[in-house]
């Protein structure tokens, strides 16, 4: 039967054209605003790591005096170096590790090429075993290059063709910031997004090309980039400035994998217990308050998807909504002048529910069209959103996933609307219709 309805909603789109027409155009719009930003918001509200996510946690405590406390407050953002290399030494988790974004100044010796600037990330060992980071080569750097403070790096894929071309690169040498570099490892394609491990600097852009022991980075002198909060009056006079062990300044983030709920549980203790310690010590002036969130609550405590794309959003499905009034309105016209029509087919023994069924498959086809031509304005969207400057423009694409979910909306969403025309539709009494004929 859904063969034989679908066929007349084809000879009805004919006899109708214009009508028809403009329903399917209000759906199109619809749903052409609808995916185009419903498919920017999917990109950016997107578990980036899927399989740990749950098992990855961000740490935070508080390390700062009393000036400008106000109870119930966050802690800070990021951690100390004195207590991210305290919690590394202390390994209560399965794995953990401790990074700050960099620059690196790549100095090539392939011909043809001039010194440039490449984004590079200092952390620790278990850094690429935590965050499922696929290589292509090679691997990452042991536990004792980051009590050794070993010159090794990890370069991306991009950075490996750029410098050494399409064959091996690892055990090559690189030379960063004056100094040489031994590579250890190359990173295949690795893009995180929203890119949770540092929230610090650009959330939507791509992963560093040069990875460097933390360690090393420091005893390099190696510039860190993002946020710096110090506090108090007292400086450290020391050559390391504000990225000495002891200065009051929160500048890193500290990350720790846990395999369970009980073991999140614990570790929160633990940091509660480290954080009493502290402040007995004399180093922390505020009460114990110490946060653990796994990958998806970090990302919802901190409002990672951008306001005005949840804006547009909510406006797009709005006017989408408005389409879908003008289609039933539409809906409604076209069925109730085949009340003639209608009429016949109940008088020769069609039902109501055969009636509202027919009707319903016809409205279906009208949103599948409308899907079709929306696909198209939905693309042509996602291009215009492409040719913005913001970080994210370059991740809106249409995926498998949205490009089902685009078809799947336009018909329910047209389904939906031809409820109540269909409705009146079955309503028409066949008696009332044959004598007006």
């Amino acid at each position: 039967m859904f063969a034989y309805y679908f066929d007349l909603a084809l000879r009805s789109f004919r006899r109708n054209k214009m009508l028809t027409a403009l329903m399917v155009l209000a759906i199109a719009l619809g749903i052409g605003a609808s995916m185009t930003t419903l498919t920017v918001f999917y990109v950016l509200s997107g578990n980036p790591i899927p399989a740990k996510s749950d098992r990855l946690f961000y740490v935070q405590m508080d390390p700062r005096t009393k000036d400008g406390y106000t109870p119930g407050g966050d802690p800070s953002f990021q951690m100390t170096r004195f207590d991210s290399e305290a919690l590394l030494r202390g390994k209560r988790g399965a794995r953990q590790a401790v990074m700050t974004a960099g620059a690196a100044n790549i100095e090539p010796d392939r011909q043809g090429l001039t010194p440039f600037m490449a984004d590079a990330r200092f952390t620790s060992a278990d850094l690429f075993a935590m965050f499922d980071v696929p290589f292509l080569q090679g691997g990452g750097w042991k536990a004792s290059d980051d009590e050794n403070r070993s010159r090794v790096a990890v370069i991306s894929k991009e950075l490996s063709e750029k410098l050494f071309g399409a064959g091996s690169s690892v055990g090559k040498a690189i030379r960063i910031n004056e100094s040489e570099f031994r590579v250890v490892g190359v990173i295949d394609h690795w893009r995180p997004t929203p890119r949770f491990y540092d929230l610090s600097n650009e959330r939507f852009g791509a992963a560093e090309q040069v990875f460097i022991p933390f360690s090393t980075s420091l005893s390099l002198r190696m510039g860190n980039n993002g946020d710096m909060n110090c506090w108090g009056e007292n400086r450290v006079d020391d050559e390391e400035g504000s990225h000495a062990l002891n200065a009051p300044c929160a500048w890193l983030q500290y990350w720790v994998e846990l395999a369970s709920a009980d073991q999140a549980k614990d570790y929160l203790a633990y940091l509660g217990n480290y954080s009493d310690e502290q402040r007995r010590a004399g180093r922390f002036e505020r009460p114990t308050n110490v946060r653990l969130y796994n990958v998806m609550d970090w990302l919802d405590q901190n409002k990672v998807v951008p306001s005005d794309v949840r804006l547009q959003a909510w406006l797009a499905f709005g006017f989408l909504l408005v389409c879908l009034l003008n289609t039933v309105g539409l809906l409604l016209a076209k069925f109730l002048r085949r009340a003639n029509e209608i009429g016949v087919r109940r008088a020769l023994g069609a039902s109501r529910r055969a009636i509202f069924a027919q009707c319903l498959v016809e409205a279906g086809t009208v949103g599948l069209a409308g899907g079709v031509i929306g696909l198209g304005l939905a693309m042509l969207g996602l291009w215009a959103v492409r040719q913005q400057p913001a970080s994210y423009a370059e991740l809106a694409h249409l995926d498998p996933t949205m490009l089902v979910a685009t078809f799947v909306i336009a018909v329910v969403a047209s389904v939906l609307a031809g409820l109540l025309p269909a409705w009146h539709a079955c309503q028409v009494t066949p008696a009332i219709q044959l004598k007006s004929q």
